[in-house]
């Protein structure tokens, strides 16, 4: 009746696994007793699970992948541990089997789980404000979109529990990850996971392209677009190009494992080189995907706070869709060692270094919009500017390692890994944090703690320097990555360091959750009631902090680029401007649980299939279906919020809107 699960599918055996599922699960106890003692419950099915306003969407996609940071990072803490410690003949305190299961549950949800929410819950939430419309495209479908990223989550760590993770690392090549060579749960956790959640990102995906495509303020063409909406377009543009291949290609293995196909599988017409090839396809898109909205934000930030326009605006722009284009022409130079043949590694290594250009554009722009302005240091300026200097120095050794005999010697080595993660944490992480604490404001009403959000972004500086340059040593030294133990002694004192840098990001997390309870303690010395707390230059800053469900009572006109700012320079007040206003009535979408349905089905269907649970997916299916039919034909998706209410509202909290 339960296929393959059994009660020897828990891990009792293994005390490490039993702590930390145990800890876990009585948190969520203890918060889901707060919860129903409080009596919380109708306001979060009201305001949050069920809601489908961008905002609060895209401040739950943060929400989730905050938390996922710190499981992911506890990972992390593991693997750096169990290195500093297995030299020699100490063998650490992780089995290798364990280890495995570590590495390969890090990588997968740091990228999926963590740098692709953070991302897509910054687009959702500022992107329709700084277009100057009332919402996204699809707002059911941005509901949904979230809700199976979330059910998606909710899998992997299930697989703490029951079960296994996969051992195979966070692609999941073929032919380990083939049955014969993966027999248990572990890669059925990884792909079920990965598709549902997926399909939710595609979604995403499609619904701010269609935003961006097609919903802008009024006179806003593409020239006055913001910098960060260019980015997310390029961003979204990708997701739509190669999230279809990620789901082809785990489907692929998907009827390998459970059908008995040969797709990539070394017998019987199969070839595991195809699964590769695929695989980076969407991979090296993914990668451009997550950094390319960090350079928005590095753009909004670096004009708003030295007080100038962007410098270089068109060739920003130009810059960002090359590097759209071309992220589809290098995905080869992550197997320049699997004998593609000299002709092809040469092209595929000239493309990777090319693409640099205009990533290089990028950096010169910003550092002359910086040149002669009137700089306030704050904390977004300094995440910045911290970018600036590390990823320069990660773009350099990825061109190092665009060079195909460099990257025999180094490819398997942890010079990879340090280059991997100098991009990621110096550009998406850095990006996002900066990110945060720019829109953090407008999104609570209330700006955070300054000192020690420059705490958190020494710790994370200092400690991404301490942690990951050692590995750079290291692999040219001759460390190979994924490995459990090492018997070369001298590797230690750097794997010691690494350590230390590890515990110091640990620590600027630890004070991200200090810094948002000293916030929110004191929110009223930090309040902002002028909408506008940085002087910002684009649309989100014309409205109150936080924003009403509508945005906008009146859709701004816009007739040039930093259309706020332009507003500003304008003589007269825009309260004055308000007042001779009239308001009309303003729909907005309902209230609408389809999503959170959705992934509880998803979550059935996907947890049964792994266990060869056959009534259990179909009964998932089957509800999924029923939950999409009830969606079909529902009549009431809009409320009215009458002319006098939005009057009202903008009487009490002062807009700022005015024409341009």
């Amino acid at each position: 009746m339960f296929g393959r699960l059994t009660w020897a599918a828990i891990p009792f055996d293994q005390p490490v696994v039993m702590i930390a599922s145990g800890s876990v699960g009585f948190i969520i106890f203890c918060v889901l007793a707060l919860v129903t003692v409080k009596g919380w419950w109708p306001y979060l099915w009201r305001e949050w699970i069920t809601s489908v306003d961008h905002k609060r969407i895209g401040v739950m996609y943060i929400g989730l992948a905050l938390l996922m940071l710190v499981r992911g990072f506890s990972d992390a803490m593991l693997m750096r541990s169990q290195l500093a410690l297995a030299a020699g003949h100490a063998q650490g305190y992780l089995p290798p089997e364990h280890y495995d299961q570590i590495f390969s549950a890090h990588g997968t949800i740091m990228i999926f789980f963590v740098a692709m929410p953070f991302v897509i819950g910054l687009m959702n939430f500022v992107l329709p404000l700084q277009l100057g419309v009332r919402d996204v495209a699809f707002p059911v479908l941005n509901s949904i979109g979230f809700w199976l990223s979330a059910a998606g989550v909710l899998l992997v760590n299930v697989s703490l529990v029951v079960g296994e993770f996969a051992r195979t690392g966070w692609l999941a090549y073929p032919p380990l990850s083939e049955v014969a060579y993966s027999p248990g749960v572990g890669v059925d956790y990884y792909l079920w996971s990965l598709q549902i959640s997926g399909l939710g990102t595609l979604l995403s995906g499609i619904n701010l392209t269609t935003t961006i495509l097609k919903l802008r303020a009024p006179g806003m063409g593409y020239r006055q677009m913001p910098i960060f909406c260019w980015t997310a377009l390029a961003s979204n543009l990708l997701i739509v190009a190669a999230f279809p291949i990620l789901t082809a290609t785990f489907a692929m293995l998907l009827l390998d494992r459970y059908c008995g196909f040969h797709f990539f599988t070394n017998d019987l017409g199969g070839n595991p080189m195809m699964y590769i090839n695929l695989i980076w396809s969407w991979g090296h898109p993914e990668v451009y995907i997550l950094i390319l909205p960090a350079f928005g934000v590095f753009s909004e930030v670096v004009a708003t706070f030295s007080g100038k326009p962007l410098f270089g605006r068109r060739s920003m722009v130009m810059a960002t869709m090359v590097i759209c284009v071309l992220s589809f022409l290098v995905w080869l130079h992550h197997f320049f060692t699997m004998g593609a043949g000299a002709d092809v590694n040469a092209f595929f290594g000239v493309m990777t270094m090319l693409i640099a250009v205009p990533t290089g554009v990028k950096v010169f722009n910003w550092l002359f919009t910086l040149y002669g302005g009137r700089i306030r240091f704050t904390v977004p300026v300094y995440w910045a500017i911290g970018f600036m200097v590390t990823f320069v120095i990660g773009g350099m050794t990825g061109v190092l390692m665009a060079i195909p005999p460099a990257d025999f010697v180094l490819h398997n080595s942890l010079f990879l890994i340090a280059h991997f993660h100098n991009v990621i944490i110096g550009g998406v992480v850095f990006g996002v944090m900066a990110g945060i604490t720019y829109w953090f404001p407008k999104a609570f009403g209330f700006t955070l703690n300054e000192r020690l959000g420059k705490a958190v972004f020494w710790c994370w500086f200092i400690g991404f320097y301490l942690a990951f340059m050692p590995l750079y040593v290291l692999g040219l030294m001759g460390a190979t990555r994924r490995m459990q133990h090492y018997s070369n002694m001298h590797w230690q004192p750097l794997m010691l360091v690494a350590l230390a840098g590890a515990i110091l990001i640990l620590l600027g997390i630890a004070l991200t959750g200090v810094q948002l309870a000293v916030s929110i303690r004191r929110r009223e010395l930090n309040r902002d009631v002028t909408g506008d707390p940085w002087n910002g230059r684009t649309l989100e800053w014309s409205t109150p902090s936080p924003p009403p469900a509508w945005n906008f009572s009146h859709l701004p006109p816009v007739g040039r680029a930093d259309a706020f700012w332009a507003m500003k320079q304008q003589r007269g007040s825009a309260q004055d401007r308000n007042g001779k206003r009239t308001y009309e009535a303003i729909h907005i979408p309902r209230n609408n649980p389809t999503g959170f349905f959705l992934a509880f089905f998803a979550v059935l269907w996907g947890f049964s299939l792994i266990w060869h649970i056959w009534w259990g997916a179909g009964l998932g299916l089957l509800g999924a279906i029923v939950v999409c039919l009830r969606q079909a034909w529902r009549t009431d998706g809009e409320i009215e919020v009458s002319g006098e209410e939005v009057a009202a509202y903008e009487s009490l909290h002062g807009l700022k809107e005015s024409a341009v």
